[in-house]
């Protein structure tokens, strides 16, 4: 069997349905092949600094989530060493709040996805192998799927991840571990927040960590520290770490919402990137083959920018692979994908 398409993005995370929802805006459909067999929302919550409001504005999507969540004005950094506190203002011009906004990453997804056709994702779907096939002057792609079947499209944007198999194809190198490992997760307080709707973080030597009010019952938290041994896999054990090892001597309040932890959404993962002279210098495409989000630029809490930048990315790559249909007549026209693809690319990296 063998489907064909305009374009094939592979991965349904936020850089791969931010993709293709940038594409339909500018009138090219295309079809996205997600390995897991639902829309996946590991990590719970995430920060989204205004950049990321401004490509949620350009997709079209922003007004379905700011009418669910709001920025944040303030927030403070507690030194756990000393006990010192500072604050931080994250406020424009007349007190207006300008700060990073945090969001459930599955309401992120949904509104994503919801702006594409019910048969935009196919789910349980892992491809094989990429093949480039010359049709006289014309290059298509051909990906082989592990259910047998076999698509062609006229551009590939691989949106799969921090360990993308795509960007392996392309000749990048490996990422590689930063040396840190992260802990995040809901807390859940049935009764209601007794906290300030601020942004609350805890610095140590080799450890950061954070809570920040998601709704009026909810926290999300996170610990990011030197990793040494392994922490366990299981979420009850990972916990009990936390509280008794990386963060015993944290303040009473963090240990509090460690505690009131969500089991079922609380993971652990060692925090990955890549070499910056690999991005800038590496091949990011290859004629109608390119990548976004996690799969070009992993990166560490440091930034705090993984999914804006996802967001962005797909603004870029929609507005150069857009002004290329329109000029051709709205058609995507293969061997026009290089330029384009090249030319998102200098901007992205």
């Amino acid at each position: 069997m063998e489907i064909v398409g305009d374009g094939v993005i592979i991965g349904a995370g936020i850089a791969g349905l931010a993709t293709a929802v940038a594409l339909k805006r500018v009138g090219v459909q295309a079809l996205i092949l997600e390995k897991s067999d639902t829309l996946r929302s590991t990590g719970a919550a995430l920060t989204l600094f205004p950049n990321a409001w401004l490509a949620l504005d350009a997709l079209g999507v922003s007004d379905k989530l700011t009418s669910l969540y709001t920025p944040f004005s303030k927030g403070s950094i507690t030194d756990v060493a000393t006990g010192a506190v500072q604050e931080v203002l994250y406020t424009g011009n007349g007190g207006k709040a300008q700060g990073p906004i945090l969001v459930h990453r599955k309401a992120l997804l949904e509104a994503l996805a919801k702006e594409l056709p019910a048969d935009s994702i196919r789910f349980s779907s892992k491809f094989t192998a990429i093949e480039q096939q010359e049709l006289g002057d014309v290059s298509i792609v051909l990906l082989h799927l592990k259910d047998g079947t076999t698509t062609k499209s006229k551009v590939l944007v691989g949106c799969d991840g921090v360990n993308s198999a795509v960007a392996k194809w392309l000749g990048l190198s490996a990422p590689i571990h930063s040396g840190q490992a992260a802990v995040r997760g809901l807390a859940v307080f049935p009764q209601g927040l007794g906290f300030k709707k601020e942004v609350a973080q805890f610095v140590d030597v080799g450890k950061r960590a954070a809570f920040v009010p998601l709704t009026d019952k909810e926290l999300y938290w996170a610990l990011a520290c030197l990793e040494g041994e392994s922490m366990a896999r299981d979420p009850g054990l990972i916990q009990k770490e936390v509280i008794e090892n990386h963060a015993k001597d944290f303040p009473p309040e963090y240990l509090d919402v460690v505690r009131h932890a969500d089991l079922s959404n609380l993971t652990w993962a060692p925090l990955m990137f890549r070499h910056p002279w690999n991005v800038i210098f590496g091949n990011l495409s290859k004629g109608n083959i390119t990548l976004a989000g996690n799969a070009i630029h992993p990166m560490t809490p440091d930034l705090a920018q993984g999914g804006c930048s996802a967001l962005e990315d797909a603004v870029v790559l929609g507005r150069h692979i857009g002004n290329s249909f329109i000029k051709n007549g709205g058609l995507l026209v293969p061997e026009n994908m290089a330029p384009a693809t090249d030319g998102s690319q200098s901007l992205r990296s």
